[in-house]
């Protein structure tokens, strides 16, 4: 059985994917952690947040899969840090997402 996704663009399923990345809490506090501290290791994260290591290591996956984090080896750990490309492309495209919207919404006429 073929999956529904694929037919949609790949533009469309990326934007899905890191916005399904970002819509846990957890997530977005991590995002805001990585900002505040440029990068940092998952202990540091778990020090920082209500959860466990193995929850925060799962957040953390989830992030670095779509893109949005990097993760460097540095010894026995991995040091995290935003991929600030990635972030800023992830904004354009749902800036653009919107703005096509509103536009359509405009020339529909609609509520």
């Amino acid at each position: 059985m073929i999956s529904k996704s694929v037919e949609f663009s790949r533009d469309e399923q990326q934007i899905a994917s890191m916005a399904k990345a970002l819509a846990h809490p957890a997530r977005i506090a991590i995002l805001k952690l990585l900002a505040a501290k440029q990068d940092c290791m998952c202990g540091d994260i778990v020090e920082e947040l209500p959860l466990a290591q193995s929850t925060v290591s799962q957040h953390l996956k989830q992030l670095k899969d779509t893109g949005l984090i990097k993760g460097e080896i540095d010894g026995p750990k991995v040091c995290y840090c935003i991929d600030y490309r990635a972030l800023a492309k992830f904004k354009s495209d749902l800036d653009e997402v919107f703005a096509e919207i509103e536009t359509m919404r405009e020339e529909s006429g609609c509520c």
